[in-house]
């Protein structure tokens, strides 16, 4: 396989092909089918100017019962005065990244907590998650050849959608935990009460986080040269972190070797990479007061985070979280499960991405295996014959959700049969897988059962940390990562020979 740089700082195996090349904001033509999809939902938002608070005349599911809503208009106000999060020319980068993923000359990995934590919140957490998606990262581009689009479940993701409004425990019922961007974990009133001000502590936190991120990605420590380096300190010794480090050896050998050929190592995709952030666009007070329009554009753009997703329980064509999410111009995503109809993901799409806009939309799939191979062909193959243009994008974690020993918790196995799945199905219909969505850390925990960490049943008990859903460990998550990358390679090998 012969490699080059990337100006991403991947390493590539071949050049751009198809739709990659196409500039920002170039359309591609959608057929009579998606038209009258799209005809069909102008009554759906009333031809009317969007603007950040259109959402409020719709009906809206998932949002907290604040007591006190003059504190609420405090917050929220509060939040609009400060400065954005993330800027409207790097969610225009990411949206050509994205397009790349489409047509199969890029990958997405997405990864991080569940739901961030304001307990949990230290630079030495953010480091490791950080450098495990770095380490991912090259495992991807590596043995895949293509460029790997980085998004981290970070700096944002912090509330959760619940299946319902209350808990009991013991005789007792409060209100569920929706993230401590809203209330706390702990089972007592005072705790589970919903603050307006929390609002403010996660931009905050979020503010800092992205600080630091964006340190790391353009300060030098993302750079190629310290490949060798990213290695988490509890790896070193397992099967994943030997085989990370033979990858990272040939990766110093590949650079040697282009420095002797003359390459300045000064150049930036040697010593910077591109980073992102994203969450669920649930909380729409926060997010529409994060809300800002771009002075070069003249387009609006939520400024929380570089990629927004409507989640399973949210992405009604008439409800307020959809209406939302055509307004941004990020890049967006929506979440599906078994339940999606194939027309409705016509008209879902048609709704969000009306301009057919490659890069726009990721379509986010989280079904378990055996419900992805019943169901997940017929939905692409409604998008195939509507000519729209989306990334598909695998999530292995919430179709496969159980309770042990009165643990939540996900069997390794699971999560990567269904991944498994994800390519099978899209090598027989000959489309793209174009990324997988992680809940993922690089704390050495004990949330998932089984994968290379051989974290059994009894072991819950041990490192389990999450407030909410069980995470893959780092061992676990580089595991996944080269069987991802196996899967892309044998894709690009049926390329080349002229398969599929």
């Amino acid at each position: 396989m012969k490699l080059q740089m990337s100006q991403a700082g991947s390493l590539r195996a071949r050049p751009a092909r198809g739709l990659s090349a196409l500039p920002r904001r170039h359309t591609v033509s959608v057929s009579a089918v998606a038209s009258e999809r799209l005809e069909a939902t102008s009554s759906l938002n009333g031809g009317s100017t969007w603007n950040p608070s259109a959402w409020r005349s719709k009906p809206v599911v998932q949002q907290p019962e604040y007591l006190d809503q003059v504190e609420v208009v405090k917050a929220v106000a509060e939040i609009a005065r400060m400065p954005p999060l993330i800027f409207a020319g790097e969610c225009r980068t990411l949206e050509q990244r994205l397009a790349k993923a489409s047509t199969g000359d890029a990958f997405v990995l997405f990864g991080g907590d569940c739901a961030e934590a304001f307990s949990q919140f230290s630079a030495n957490r953010i480091r490791d998650l950080y450098r495990l998606i770095l380490q991912m990262s090259i495992v991807l581009a590596f043995g895949g050849g293509v460029p790997i689009v980085k998004l981290g479940r970070i700096a944002g993701q912090f509330a959760k959608p619940r299946s319902a409004p209350t808990e009991t425990i013991d005789g007792v019922t409060l209100p569920a935990y929706r993230g401590d961007i809203i209330n706390g974990p702990e089972f007592n009133e005072e705790s589970r009460r919903c603050d307006p001000w929390r609002l403010v502590k996660a931009y905050n936190q979020s503010a800092a986080t992205l600080n630091l991120l964006r340190g790391f990605s353009y300060g030098g420590y993302a750079g190629l040269s310290r490949v060798s380096q990213w290695n988490l300190e509890f790896m070193k010794n397992t099967n994943e972190g030997h085989a990370y480090m033979d990858i990272a050896k040939r990766v110093d050998e590949a650079i040697q070797f282009m420095i002797a050929c003359g390459m300045d190592t000064n150049m930036p995709f040697m010593r910077e990479t591109e980073f992102y952030t994203c969450h669920e666009c649930l909380l729409l007070d926060y997010e529409a007061a994060l809300t800002r329009l771009d002075s070069t554009t003249d387009l609006w753009y939520g400024c929380s985070a570089h990629f927004l997703w409507c989640g399973e329980r949210t992405r009604q064509l008439d409800h307020a979280h959809v209406d939302f999410l055509r307004g941004v111009n990020n890049p967006i995503g929506v979440k599906v499960s078994d339940k999606m109809d194939p027309n409705d993901i016509v008209t879902l799409i048609a709704m969000l991405n009306p301009s057919n806009t490659p890069g726009r939309l990721s379509i986010i799939v989280r079904m378990g295996a055996r419900k992805l191979r019943e169901h997940l062909p017929a939905l692409i193959s409604a998008v195939q014959r509507s000519g729209q243009v989306v990334t598909w994008v695998c999530d292995p974690m919430h179709g496969n959700t159980e309770t042990v020993s009165g643990y939540k918790t996900r069997r390794y196995d699971n999560v990567r049969s269904e991944i498994e799945a994800f390519f099978d199905v899209h090598e027989q219909l000959g489309t793209v897988p174009g990324g997988v969505h992680l809940e993922m850390t690089g704390d050495n925990v004990t949330e998932c059962i089984g994968g290379g960490a051989s974290v059994s049943e009894d072991d819950l008990n041990s490192r389990y940390h999450t407030h909410c859903d069980p995470r893959l460990n780092a061992e676990q998550s580089l595991e996944i990562a080269f069987y991802v990358a196996q899967r892309l390679r044998q894709r690009e090998q049926r390329g080349e020979d002229g398969v599929g």
